[in-house]
């Protein structure tokens, strides 16, 4: 009986395979052990991307493995391999941009709004205008006509001692810095509003559309740096 009883549990600690039906069933829940997988280097711009892959770093083409270049956001874009045997990806290169933290949607004295467009903005002619105005304002100066609740005028110095007034632009498109810096800033449509207090503020008027553009400029500015390479790329 002892003897019986040992084998017994012996035979309890081997996985057995059983056919029903079949489909083939084990007696007890066994994991495949997965390959190790690279750990991605962290970057942030587009050129390290194509260095990477120019320079054959890591000799990443030796493993017949193909690359896929996925531009996730205007600011994240990563180079990884395609699917291995146990259906993942390799992450090679995750760059991500570095953009100033730019205060859209909130009031701001004139002080602070007029850096924030020299420092963040690419210089164009409404950032010109929009500065102009925003430099002059005078204090308590801001008054609104019209029903639509968008047209406004402020009191501006005009010369040495004198004092104009002048209509907000309404909209104006800029180009903040918000993409790798080796693409193009694309343009977007801005809600100008100014009140009391010399008060300014920027509302973003393009539901976003600039994000298409910016990840197709990425996609242009890879392929064309990448174009003797065989790189798919996604965007």
């Amino acid at each position: 009986m002892i003897k019986e009883a040992l084998k017994y549990i012996v035979g309890l600690g081997e996985t057995q395979t059983l056919n029903f039906d079949g489909d083939n069933y084990t007696n007890r829940e066994i994991y495949r052990v997965e390959g190790p997988l690279a750990q991605a280097i962290t970057t942030t711009t587009l050129t390290s991307i194509v260095d990477y892959i120019k320079n054959n770093v890591d000799d990443n083409k030796m493993s017949d493995r193909n690359l896929l270049i996925h531009i996730k956001s205007p600011n994240t874009v990563v180079l990884e391999s395609d699917l291995n045997k146990d259906r993942k990806r390799e992450t090679y290169i995750v760059a991500e941009a570095l953009t100033p933290d730019i205060n859209f949607d909130r009031f701001m004295d004139a002080e602070r709004f007029n850096i924030m467009l020299q420092s963040s903005f690419v210089e164009k002619k409404d950032r010109s205008i929009v500065l102009k105005v925003a430099g002059n304002i005078q204090d308590s100066a801001v008054k609104t006509y019209g029903d639509d609740g968008t047209s406004q005028t402020v009191s501006i110095k005009a010369g040495v001692a004198s004092i104009a007034d002048v209509v907000v632009p309404n909209p104006v498109y800029l180009s903040p810095y918000r993409t790798f810096p080796e693409v193009e800033q694309p343009d977007s449509r801005f809600i100008f509003r100014m009140k009391e207090g010399a008060q300014c503020a920027l509302f973003e008027a393009d539901g976003g559309a600039w994000r298409n553009v910016a990840m197709d400029s990425i996609k242009k500015y890879l392929e064309e740096q990448l174009q003797q390479y065989d790189v798919d790329i996604i965007s």
